[in-house]
Parts: structure tokens; sequence; C-alpha cells
């Protein structure tokens, strides 16, 4: 029987954090161990703790590395040290669990010790969770649709936002679709964002029908990008800026400015070369203020003018004011004649 490693202790933001089996390999394809993830995640501690810094976090562990077994954890073992930040968040439902703080690096590499590879971030701060400061706009890429394809839908949308005169900051999923994210002024709440996120998805759909679509049921879909407005439903969490993906490769979800579009893809950005990346080329996200969501609501406002219906929650939320049947259409009712 092999002798017991002896954990790693790190002294980080003034607590001490302890790494059990630092040599355990994690993606072996690459070669890169649970201490080789540390390294990462503390050589990207600046442009992290900007991403998600002070907001809560939902968990996802792999024991055994991305190719085991995964869960998700909301809540904070009863086990955990005293320094450690938590909030109560709340589910579609109801349910209230203590989630993670990402109070500072101390508290990432916590959970990276409990084999979280990535992190999905709500989009609000502890400090004010009444009020949403991010819009996250999901092109999500379908069956048959390529990352070209995507990489077009980005492009689509990063001209409607300029002509309101906002700006989004694009990031790789890690995965085959891209996000963008607004900034947004603390004035907002959650249903206010999803109603934002509903107009853009229909003025792009507008705008390129042929490439991208608004609609929530698959079947109608096509092989179009996907606007996925609901991610900024209430209590939604989407996956951080600068998180490690579970594949192989060790991909990351990466942000990059808007000029790196045509040649960016999300293979290639792993946990081997995204520290040089950022060393070399700082934060694409670090620049920016607050901006006001008018310009988007605006865009609803002129929707309900023109008798649009708010669009379908999904299926675990409760019945929202002004939804539509929350049914396919392939499986709606026909009126009888």
């Amino acid at each position: 029987m092999a002798p017991k490693s002896l954990p790693l202790v790190l002294e980080v933001a003034g607590h001490e954090v302890s790494i059990s089996h630092p040599e355990k390999v994690f993606f072996p394809e690459i070669g890169f161990t649970k201490g080789d993830l540390v390294n990462y995640y503390t050589a990207v501690a600046g442009p992290l703790m900007t991403a998600m810094g002070d907001r809560p976090v939902l968990l996802q562990r792999f024991p055994d590395g991305p190719g085991g077994s995964s869960f998700f954890q909301k809540r904070v073992p009863e086990r955990r040290p005293e320094w450690l930040q938590t909030l109560v968040v709340s589910t579609p439902n109801g349910t209230k669990s203590e989630a993670l703080v990402a109070a500072d690096l101390a508290h990432v590499l916590w959970a990276v010790n409990l084999a979280c590879l990535g992190f999905h971030v709500w989009p609000y701060r502890a400090a004010d969770p009444e009020h949403t400061d991010e819009l996250r706009i999901d092109l999500d890429p379908g069956p048959g649709v390529t990352f070209e394809m995507v990489r077009e839908a980005a492009g689509v949308t990063h001209a409607l936002l300029d002509e309101l005169g906002m700006a989004g900051r694009p990031k790789t999923t890690g995965n085959r679709g891209i996000h963008i994210y607004v900034r947004l002024q603390p004035h907002w709440d959650s249903i206010q964002v999803r109603a934002a996120a509903v107009a853009l998805a229909r003025e792009l759909e507008r705008r390129r029908p042929e490439l991208i679509t608004a609609a929530w049921w698959k079947e109608e879909r096509g092989t179009r990008v996907f606007v996925d407005f609901n991610q900024n439903a209430p209590h939604k969490t989407i996956f951080g800026a600068w998180s490690v993906r579970a594949r192989p490769g060790g991909q990351v979800s990466t942000p990059f400015r808007w000029d790196e579009l045509p040649v960016v893809h999300p293979d290639s950005l792993t946990v081997r070369n995204v520290p040089g990346r950022v060393a070399e080329g700082g934060d694409p996200w670090a620049a920016g203020d607050a901006q006001s969501l008018d310009p988007l609501l605006e865009l609803s406002r002129l929707d309900r003018e023109r008798g649009l219906e708010d669009a379908p929650w999904p299926p675990v939320y409760p019945k929202m004011p002004g939804e539509p049947p929350r049914v396919a259409p392939s499986r709606a009712r026909t009126p009888k004649d």
C-alpha cells in the first residue's frame, strides 16, 4: 500500500487552505493534477475575482475527475472553516440553501479541494441579492449548429448592443457556445432582466431569422442558434468566466476581446495556456462601467405594444403572469370546429 500523501497547506487571502492529495490526476489526457488545478486558479485569480468575486456560486464536484460521475452542490457542508462566507439562496420552488460566496481566492481553492472544477455563478452580489447586475446572453448551439454560426450570431449581438449604446463582454463557454455579459447598474430585479433578455432574443431573431431563434420549444428552432433568455430567470446560475470545464483537454470558459471573435475557438483555450494568455494580454473584461437596462426594456415595451405575450418559462417555475400556455406547439390541443 502506498503511503498516504500529506496535504498541501496554503496561506491565501489571510486564510489557511488545506489541499488534500494534490498529486491526484484530474485530467489524465494532459497529465493535470489537483495541485495543478490549484495553480491554475491562482494564476488567473485577478480576472477570476473581477468576474465572480462576492457572488454566490453553485459547485459541480467531480470526485474522480472529469471522466467520473459528478454532482451539483448548492449547500456548503456542515464541516467547514469558520471563515467561510455563505449566503442563503432560493430555488424556483422556494427551497432555501446556504451557498458558498466567492469572497476571495481562499474560498475558490477551498472548493477546488472538494474536487470542484468550475463554478456556476449567480448574477448578483451577496451584499445585494435583490438586484441583478448582469444580463447574460447565452448563444446556445443546437444539433447541426456549427461554431462558425455561433460566432456569426455573436457578431450580430455585438452590433445590436452597439446600436443600443450597450457594451457586451464575450466569453467562450468552454464547450460549443458563446456567452455575452452586460454589466448592469444594480437597479433592476431578475424579472426585469429576463424581460430584457426576451426582447433582445426576439430582436436578434427578427434581424437574422435564418441564423438566430428565440423559440423556447426545440421543435421550432431548426438548425439555428438559440438565444436562451431563460438563463436570466430568477435563481438561475451560469457557468462562470475562467472556470474549468469537465472535458478531457481541460477547456476553460475564457473571456476574449471582440476583435478576437473571428479566430477564437473554445477547444484551444485550456488550463495549460490560459494563464499565459492572461499574463501577456491581461483581463479582457477589466474595463467598463455598469450600464442601464433601459434600452432593452424599451424593446420589451414595444413588443408588448405589438401584442406579444411573455415567452415560456422553464418547467420548474410556477405559472407566471402573462405567460402563454406552457406546452409544446405539437402537443397543444387544437380547437374543435
